[in-house]
């Protein structure tokens, strides 16, 4: 697969011509006016009602590509179509038929809940006939109908989260972006969001979502496109990157101290089993090899480092996580991907 023309990944019993597409990007391109270059030349289609997952490190493009999608940049080349629209010459229409979740809150802590979403709703403008019977459904999916009535200043960082994202659904959108949306919660916060978002995908809202949390995007995503650098490097299930990138872990506990370890390091990047794509972690008592040949490697791995005087007291093979597939896909730049308070950079 070309690294620059992804397409969704389906089972053949899946594909269908006449699929309806929630996005459509064919060779954008975006430079900035220093001549750097965020985006570069990349190809992807999102089918309406799937739940996409954009993972990549600081500064590969993500933001940039959103900003394109919800009319905030002007592409520099190439064509897209957001929800049937062109984003540079449909801007309203586009506007009309998305909402977009920002890093950072945007609810205004003196008013309400319920008055949040009805200055939402007066913004986009939802029928007034309409808007309390609207109000009312998003405050029961966001889990706020028993404080409605109550400051936002009052929320917590979760509840005002949660809060946020039903103002982006007021109109009821085709397609919601969500950019980094948990940064910054504790793990049961960032849980009841995970819920919070997969309601909404379930009744219908196509979800493109970027995120540092690993687990977040392999818990919600059908899909997940990595890019790196301006450019889509892999695309497919979570599951199937896993298998495809990231192969199996080999988990070899030893005894001995750190420099026995960094040394058993050595001679395991030295086995003649162990190939090119593999990666090799060191750990506080272990290694971690990952690799696509983890039982080919295994057997003589372990009689490699006997030879070579290392006593292994565990070995293990492993399914490989997102946290593996980085590894293998941005090596030292995973790092980055997992800064849990990190903000991103505004120059991306």
């Amino acid at each position: 697969m070309s690294k620059q023309e992804i397409k969704p990944h389906t089972d053949d019993s899946e594909e269908s011509a006449g699929e309806a597409l929630a996005i459509e990007v064919e060779g954008l391109t975006f430079r900035y006016a220093d001549g750097t270059t965020a985006v570069d030349g990349i190809t992807f289609s999102i089918p309406k009602g799937e739940f996409f997952g954009f993972l990549g490190p600081n500064g590969a493009g993500k933001t940039t590509t959103i900003k394109i999608l919800a009319t905030l940049l002007e592409p520099t080349k190439g064509s897209v179509r957001v929800n049937g629209y062109d984003p540079t010459e449909q801007r309203t229409a586009v506007r009309g038929s998305i909402g977009y979740m920002a890093q950072s809150v945007s609810v205004d802590e003196e008013l309400t809940a319920r008055e949040n979403l009805r200055f939402a709703c007066e913004a986009y403008g939802v029928p007034a006939a309409h808007r309390d019977d609207r109000i009312e459904d998003l405050l029961a999916l966001a889990d706020l109908a028993d404080v409605a009535d109550s400051p936002a200043e009052q929320f917590s960082g979760g509840m005002q989260k949660r809060l946020d994202a039903a103002t982006a659904l007021v109109h009821d959108p085709e397609l919601v972006f969500l950019d980094e949306p948990t940064t910054g919660l504790d793990p049961k916060a960032r849980n009841r969001l995970w819920d919070y978002f997969r309601r909404i995908n379930e009744q219908g809202t196509t979800v493109f979502l970027t995120t540092q949390y690993l687990e977040e995007a392999d818990s919600l995503c059908d899909r997940l496109s990595v890019i790196k650098d301006g450019e889509l490097v892999e695309d497919g299930s979570p599951e199937s990157l896993k298998r495809r990138v990231g192969g199996q872990v080999l988990r070899i506990d030893l005894d001995g101290d750190e420099s026995a370890l960094a040394d058993a390091a050595s001679v395991t990047r030295k086995c003649d089993e162990l190939t090119e794509e593999a990666t090799v972690e060191v750990g506080s008592e272990s290694l971690r090899v990952t690799t696509q040949h983890a039982n080919e490697l295994g057997t003589e791995l372990l009689v490699e480092l006997r030879d070579a005087g290392h006593t292994v007291t565990g070995f293990d093979i492993e399914e490989a996580t997102l946290d593996d597939v980085f590894l293998a896909i941005a090596d030292e730049e995973v790092r980055d991907l997992e800064a849990e308070t990190e903000p991103m950079e505004a120059s991306r």
